[in-house]
This record gives C-alpha cells, sequence and structure tokens, in this order.
C-alpha cells in the first residue's frame, strides 16, 4: 500500500484533518468519514516489539510464576509488526522500556517504527509511543526517584508536580506521548505487593498528590495515565488480581476520588482499567464504571487504554467470554478505546462483526475517534510532522541529569519518616566505630521500587549493573560519618530462612558505639521480591528472618537505630521494643542512601509523614485508618485491638512543634456553604524544620455510618526556631458529601466535629459547625479540594 503524502496538495490546500486552523473534532471527523472500517478498527490496537515474554511465552512465564498466562503471552506479538500494521496502529509498547537501550537507540528505533507505520498507512497515522514512568521514565540509565508511596510521604503537591513534569520532560525529548502514571489505588490492605506504587490510604492525600503528578507530566506534553480503574488495591487477603469483595458505596467513597479529583484538577487525558473484579464484575467489561460514571458523570473526554492483557484475561482469567475475540466485544462495549500492549481482542474480527450486525460500527467509531482526538492534540497529523522531529531532543539528553538527581533527593529528604529518635538520634559526634548491618545496608536496589529500571527490567542483564549512580547505605553513611569507622555485615539476605550470617553481625554489634540495621524489601516481580507487582504477603513481619536479626543485634547490649527500608508498612512491634531509634523510609530512590544517612546523622531535618500507618503486630492488622466505629478499638468487644503502633499523618523530627489556638469562622453554616478553620502553629524547639499541619472532620451522626475522622486538609509549614504562622483551611460543605443509603452523593445537614493537629492520633483542636438547611444531592460540579493558606 502507497502512503498518502503528509504534505499540502500542489495548490496549497491542506487536507481536512492536516489543517490547525480547524477545530480537532472537524479534522477528526473529516478523517473518520474517509476511513474504512477496517482502517478505524487498526487504530484500537498497539504493539509491543522486544517483549521477552511473547518470544519465549513458556519459558518466562515460569520463570516469572505467571505461568497460568502463557497461553496469552504466546499469542502476543505471533503476527509479524508489518502485517500488524497493514491497517493501522493506535500505540506502540515500550520502545524504550523493554531492554537496556540508549536514549539514542532507542529513539532511533521509534523512528524506525514510526516510519513502517506511516508507509504502511494509507492516510499517514503515526502511533502513539507509551511508555511506564512511575519512579521516574522507566529506561536504561534514567533517574530513579522514590517510590511513589515515599512522594506520599513528603505531603508536598508541588514538589511531586516538578518531579513529574522532569519526568514528562525527558519522556517527550525521546518520542514517547504518553505515560502509564499515576497509580491512584488507595490503600486497603497492607499486605499487597502493589503497596509501594501507590500514594497511601487516604484518598484525598492520593487524590492532591494524584492531580499534581498528572499536572507535572501534562505541562510536558506527554498524556498521563490513571491507574487503576477501580478497586484493585482492595482485593480479598489482598492477593494480587483477587477479586475485590466491595459495595459500590466503599467504590464510591474511598476508591473513585482520587480518580474524579485528577480528571477535574490535573487534566488527566487518558485512563487504564483494573484487572480486578468488583462484585464479581471485571472492570474491563463494566459499562457502569467506564461509561456512565467515567464518560457521562464526570465528563471525561479521553482515552481508556487496557491494562496489559486485560482484555484477553477476561476470557483466560475472569471466565466472561468464551475466547479472546469475545472478550474484545464486551471490553469495546464497556468503554475500553484501545487495546495495549498488543492486539488480541481488538482485531479486525470486529469488521466481521460489525458487517454481520453482531456490534453497531457506532462503537468502532467511538473509540477511533476518541484516539484519533488524542493524535491530532498530539500533533502527530500536522503538516510537517515527522519521526525524526518527535525526537529531536534525543541527541542531548541526559536522562540522570544534575537537575533530576536534586529533585530526587530532595523528595527522597521530605519523605524519611522518624518514627523515634530515641535516645541516640540524631548520632552524636565523635562515634568511633559504628556496625552497619542488615540486607539493605549495601544493596541500593532495595531503595527502588518494582516499576524502577534496575529492578524492572536489569535482573535480566546482570552484567550490566544498575546503569545509573546510586551510592548504598553503606556509601552514603561513610561519606556522612568520615571520621567513624563503620563496619558492615549483612546479617542475613531479604528472603529466606539463612542465619548463618548472624553470629558475625552480632560480633560487629559488640565491638561497635553502635549498631545500624538496615532491614525490609527487595522489589520485584511475580513473587521474585518481596514488595512489587505478584509480591503479596502474608502478613506484616519483616521478610525472612530479619526480626530474628533485630533480637539478636539487641541481645548484644549495643545500641541498636533499625531503619526499615521498604514498600509498604511493616508491624514494627518487636522492632520499637529493641531499637534505640526508629527510621521508616519508603523506597527513597537513588539519592536515598545520602538521605537516610543525612537524618541519621541530624545534617537533614526529617519532615516525611506516614501516608500509611504502621501496625504494631503481625496479623492484627488496622487495615487503614479510615474505619466506621466498630473498626476502632471496640474496648473489649473483640480482644482484638487494631489501634496501630504509629498513627497516619505521624513523622517525629529533631525539633519539636505546637498546634494550637482554633479558630472557626462560623459555628452554622447552610449545606451549601462554607466556613474556615485556622490555627496557629509554632516551632517550640531550637531547630529550623517543617510541620505538616493536618485538618480532619467527623460527621457526628450520619445516615450511613462514616469513618471516625478522615483527612480534609493540609499544610506543610516551614519555621525557623520560635517562629510561628497561622495556618487557614477554607471548608466547603461539598468537603462533607458522602455516598448515602440510594447510592447518591449527599451533603446532609447535622453536626460535623473539627480536628487539627499533626497525626490523626494527635489533634489537640477540636471544635464543631452545624450544617444547617436540606440535604443537598452533589455530583461532579461539587468542591473537591480544601483551600490552605499560610501567614507568618
Amino acid at each position: 500500500m502507497t502512503a498518502v503524502d503528509r504534505t499540502p496538495a500542489v495548490d496549497g490546500v491542506l487536507r481536512p484533518w492536516q489543517d490547525p486552523a480547524l477545530a480537532v473534532p472537524e479534522r477528526v471527523d473529516a478523517l473518520l468519514q474517509e476511513m474504512t472500517l477496517e482502517e478505524k478498527v487498526g487504530q484500537l490496537g498497539s504493539r509491543w516489539i522486544g517483549n521477552d515474554m511473547q518470544h519465549a511465552p513458556v519459558d518466562d512465564a515460569e520463570t516469572m510464576n505467571v505461568a497460568p498466562m502463557q497461553d496469552v503471552f504466546a499469542a502476543s506479538g505471533t503476527v509479524p509488526f508489518h502485517e500488524a500494521i497493514r491497517h493501522g496502529l493506535g500505540h506502540i509498547t515500550r520502545v524504550h522500556g523493554s531492554a537496556p537501550v540508549t536514549a539514542q537507540e532507542g529513539a532511533a528505533e521509534v523512528v524506525r517504527l514510526q516510519h513502517e507505520v506511516i508507509e504502511r498507512s494509507r492516510f499517514g497515522i503515526p502511533a502513539i509511543v507509551h511508555e511506564e514512568c512511575l519512579t521516574g521514565f522507566t529506561t536504561y540509565g534514567a533517574t530513579v526517584y522514590p517510590a511513589a508511596i515515599a512522594w506520599a510521604a513528603t505531603f508536598d503537591p508541588g514538589l511531586v508536580e516538578r518531579m513529574a513534569a522532569a519526568i514528562g520532560r525527558d519522556m517527550a525529548a525521546v518520542g514517547v506521548h504518553q505515560g502509564l502514571s499515576p497509580v491512584l489505588d488507595v490503600v486497603r490492605d497492607y499486605r499487597w505487593g502493589r503497596v509501594e506504587e501507590t500514594m497511601g490510604e487516604d484518598p484525598y492525600l492520593v487524590s492532591m498528590l494524584a492531580a499534581a503528578y498528572v499536572r507535572g507530566l501534562e505541562s510536558a506534553g506527554v498524556i498521563a495515565t490513571l491507574k487503576h480503574f477501580a478497586g484493585y488495591s482492595a482485593s480479598r487477603a489482598a492477593r494480587n488480581h483477587g477479586p475485590v469483595p466491595m459495595g459500590r458505596r466503599e467504590l464510591m467513597d474511598m476508591i473513585l476520588p482520587p480518580f474524579e479529583t485528577a480528571i477535574a484538577l490535573g487534566g488527566a487525558r487518558s485512563v487504564m482499567n483494573s484487572y480486578s473484579d468488583v462484585d464479581g464484575v471485571p472492570a474491563g467489561a463494566d459499562p457502569w464504571l467506564l461509561t456512565e460514571v467515567l464518560r457521562e458523570q464526570w465528563g471525561f473526554t479521553g482515552t481508556v487504554v487496557s491494562d496489559y492483557w486485560a482484555v484477553p484475561f477476561l476470557a483466560t482469567m475472569h471466565k466472561i467470554a468464551a475466547d479472546p475475540e469475545e472478550a474484545g466485544v464486551q471490553a469495546l462495549n464497556a468503554g475500553i478505546d484501545v487495546e495495549l500492549p498488543d492486539t488480541l481482542g481488538f482485531g479486525q474480527h470486529l469488521v466481521e462483526r460489525v458487517r454481520k450486525g453482531e456490534i453497531p460500527e457506532s462503537l468502532i467509531d467511538r473509540a477511533a475517534r476518541r484516539l484519533l482526538t488524542q493524535k491530532v492534540q498530539l500533533g502527530l497529523l500536522d503538516p510537517g510532522w515527522t519521526p525524526e522531529k518527535s525526537v529531536a531532543g534525543a541527541a542531548a539528553v541526559d536522562l540522570d541529569s544534575p537537575g533530576n538527581r536534586e529533585l530526587a533527593r530532595e523528595l527522597a529528604e521530605r519523605s524519611i519518616v522518624l518514627l523515634d529518635a530515641g535516645d541516640v538520634l540524631p548520632l552524636r559526634p565523635g562515634l568511633r566505630k559504628i556496625a552497619l548491618v542488615g540486607p539493605c545496608a549495601d544493596d541500593p536496589r532495595t531503595f527502588m521500587g518494582c516499576y524502577a529500571f534496575p529492578n524492572h527490567v536489569l535482573p535480566r542483564y546482570p552484567g550490566l549493573g544498575l546503569g545509573i549512580e546510586a551510592p548504598s547505605l553503606l556509601d552514603a553513611l561513610r561519606a556522612e560519618l568520615p571520621d567513624a569507622e563503620i563496619v558492615h555485615e549483612r546479617g542475613c539476605d531479604v528472603q529466606g530462612g539463612d542465619r548463618s550470617g548472624f553470629a558475625a553481625a552480632a560480633a560487629a554489634a559488640r565491638e561497635a558505639d553502635l549498631c545500624v540495621v538496615a532491614v525490609g524489601d527487595l522489589a520485584g516481580l511475580f513473587g521474585h521480591g518481596t514488595s512489587g507487582e505478584g509480591c503479596d504477603a502474608d502478613d506484616l513481619r519483616l521478610p525472612g528472618v530479619q526480626e530474628d536479626l533485630l533480637t539478636e543485634l539487641a541481645a548484644t547490649g549495643t545500641p541498636v537505630v533499625v531503619v526499615v527500608v521498604s514498600g509498604r508498612p511493616y508491624a514494627l512491634g518487636v522492632a520499637h521494643d529493641l531499637a534505640a531509634g526508629l527510621v521508616q523510609a519508603f523506597m527513597p530512590g537513588e539519592e536515598g542512601g545520602a538521605a537516610v544517612a543525612g537524618v541519621l546523622s541530624g545534617r537533614i531535618q526529617p519532615s516525611g509523614k506516614l501516608p500509611v500507618q504502621i501496625p504494631r503486630g503481625h496479623g492484627g492488622q488496622p487495615g487503614t485508618y479510615l474505619q466506621p466505629p466498630l473498626g476502632a478499638n471496640s474496648q473489649g468487644i473483640s480482644n482484638l485491638d487494631p489501634t496501630p503502633l504509629f498513627p497516619f499523618g505521624y513523622g517525629a523530627s529533631y525539633t519539636t512543634f505546637e498546634v494550637d489556638d482554633l479558630r472557626i469562622s462560623d459555628t452554622e453554616v447552610p449545606t451549601d456553604g462554607e466556613f474556615t478553620v485556622s490555627v496557629r502553629v509554632r516551632n517550640t524547639g531550637g531547630r529550623a524544620g517543617e510541620e505538616v499541619v493536618q485538618l480532619y472532620l467527623h460527621d457526628v451522626v450520619a445516615q450511613v455510618t462514616r469513618p471516625v475522622r478522615q483527612l480534609t486538609g493540609f499544610a506543610r509549614v516551614p519555621l525557623e526556631p520560635g517562629a510561628d504562622a497561622r495556618v487557614s483551611f477554607r471548608v466547603h460543605a461539598d468537603r462533607t458529601a458522602f455516598t448515602g443509603r440510594d447510592l447518591r452523593r449527599i451533603v446532609e445537614p447535622g453536626d460535623v466535629e473539627v480536628l487539627v493537629g499533626r497525626s490523626a492520633a494527635d489533634l489537640p483542636c477540636q471544635g464543631a459547625v452545624r450544617l444547617t438547611g436540606t440535604t443537598r444531592v452533589v455530583g461532579h460540579e461539587r468542591r473537591l479540594f480544601t483551600p490552605v493558606s499560610v501567614e507568618e
């Protein structure tokens, strides 16, 4: 097939779909009118070149502990690329992220593939190139930022937005149009392996950070993709891909708000469906979720892309379709527009189904219009666009630039949570000898999430190292404390039962003035790690024999500082009892070593706050802090006490803060009104520091059970010693909205408790407001956030 020339016609008249002077809908409609049914269907598919699983599906499936998926993997990529693009192509999958290639090599491959797509297309329509970008651009040599759970610990949307903008600029420079981030799953069970990819357990915190990330990525012209829509994180027993036993009210109040907010306030242009089924209905085949809620209620106009192989999984895993082709029909009808990462369910069989009258052509047009709209918005159909121009920045790009590393450093430092300074932190000057022990002490990969390239792809290429400079905690502590002798013993591995290193570790501790032990996780995929996708936990005990190692070290009599480097909160009751100091680092990225060392030495003032609770016991986990009255401590009705060891929002410091002088502008406001809550926060210690002031509300009496308290606003406030500031929250009555008994979202009259402080359990400022008038039904137009101001 000969491609149509993309340049203006000889008479100077542009084809309508090429004309930037026309409105986007006009351009798209003109193109659709010219396209055959086969060409429109071609836009709904994708192709993954270089995916290892499509070359050796059985072996790789077994290696990754995903053998039940091997039939799907075997079907992926079996059609030659030139044949797969015969009628056009929607997306090209992970050119940069599938194997270790340089930015320039990846860009050259993008150019090559785009030329093939254009030349095989009658209208010369390029494909959208997408990549993963959860802890940074997932490609060889790119900056590894902290994991998303660490972003959440910063409580700093502005910093997250700056990070996302930097990620987007790097991706755009090498020809990438769409990023598969952020993850908006609200944590419901800490045992779930993908907790590290989330931004915590509170919908409002997730919402604010998600909107910030989206704004940052989209500012670089890269389409942000919200995932996983919706309910994925609430699976039964926290098993990956497990069924979700959740009612619609909980889904609407706890799971959906971050997605709604990221669309309304962030401007997200894509959504990815969840693998899960909620109350028996898989998300990828749910018209209520993908069309009624997303499109009709929220007004979303972007594309819905399938999670990888989610369409054929409707047949092979959920068993609601006979085969991948029937699964494709169900997914298309529900509202999925583009199938990723390869085309199995959205293939040319859809053409025959339309011609036989089994599905209306309008379904094809609906999806193709949405995808082509984004291609027009991205400039891919403009005259003069070429694959070479799309990667023009590749030659000069530095994917791990000093600016990137500075952002990674700032995020890491602000994310470290001091749980308990004890009597040894910060470390006193003049320490002669320090024993550094533990499986996370000398392995920088433990600082990185599952979707960081060194953990996601490079384990298959062991000779290449990390591809970036990432000092371990051992390297960083030696640099931080040059006058101290740092003796290192591993003690044990992250996983497994080998205790043979205990004796050497204990001996090192006995001979030292202080022992620092770094325990926690090593992220991986499908069981090849203790955190990450498919790496779920039976309970919340530290993996392997790490807790036993702590006990051995404490028995030496040497003070032990415990540093937990993890992707989920572990039960730290035993560690807390044994430790002389306790620090939580949520996978702080390539600059994590220096950040942890700086907090230990006192060079860095810790200011991170917990976006999840820290449980006390291994099995009796609190779930999340967002519990109705019966979910809290029942004072003897049950013998199990869910009270956490450290609450949501908690984080200590090397200075002290006081929050007082609560003022509420109005004690009565109508159900469509607003009121202002303000407090004074003062640095009462001797060092400069930052405190996160947190506002919580509690609906005293409601028609359905409501959380005992729920975060409604927050502000990070820097203060010099002795300085104070007044923090004001403007709270609209909409912020008390919830889903009522008839499944409509309402603002109900009645008393609302107002609580302000430093964590969900430290709320010294308490008052009340009465909402008056009639019950209001509210929708997408309601106020989704709480404006905050700080006056010094």
